[in-house]
């Protein structure tokens, strides 16, 4: 289901772009796939891959630097297994019920509105390279031993790398992802993550 959701979005932006306006234009739409992984540890295992639409706009452009701000939509599909039981401590109640539960593997759905900031760089006529800060707050289906379920936020950083191919943009974007709840309920360890974007935008 999610590959067919992935292949209609790309060919329905791709033949949008026979409409994009000129290059000068502010803002830009486009759309990203992306995967990771925990960081190594002995407690857990989360693995993820998810899709974005993104709607960039400039606020400042000069002869060295580019200044955006991004909206960023995101549904994240997400596997999870507590490996150390141990993790669930004894003066928790009822932890052994808990351990039993929490180490099977579950399948978690995350929804994310990403709002971040962009600083890029040109490098070449056709290129450029940035760096993203974006936070945002989501909605996680599925308590874990780590995150209660319900509200949560989710904080990226990345470099990425942009590529012009005529009017559409390709971007490939390593990030770090750290989600948790800043304490608003119970279960706030959280998940930090490596992943990395694949997309691709245009022009409005």
């Amino acid at each position: 289901m999610c590959n067919k959701i992935f292949f209609i979005l790309t060919v329905v932006f791709s033949s949008m772009t026979f409409y994009a306006q000129d290059k000068t234009s502010k803002i830009e739409l486009g759309f990203n796939y992306g995967f990771g992984s925990e960081l190594k540890n002995d407690d857990y295992t989360y693995s993820n891959s998810y899709y974005k639409l993104h709607l960039y706009y400039t606020l400042k452009k000069t002869k060295r630097f580019k200044y955006e701000i991004l909206l960023q939509p995101e549904l994240n599909f997400a596997t999870h297994q507590l490996l150390n039981p141990n993790f669930v401590q004894p003066d928790d109640p009822n932890y052994i019920e808990k351990r039993e539960r929490y180490t099977k593997l579950k399948d978690i759905k995350e929804y994310v509105l990403n709002i971040g900031f962009l600083m890029r760089k040109p490098i070449f006529k056709k290129a450029s390279v940035y760096v993203l800060g974006s936070v945002g707050p989501m909605i996680i289906d599925t308590e874990t031993e780590r995150l209660s379920k319900g509200f949560a936020f989710s904080n990226v950083v990345a470099l990425g790398i942009t590529f012009k191919l005529n009017k559409i943009t390709v971007d490939v974007r390593p990030n770090f992802r750290h989600v948790s709840n800043a304490g608003l309920q119970s279960l706030n360890s959280g998940y930090d993550t490596t992943n990395i974007d694949f997309g691709f935008s245009f022009s409005l």
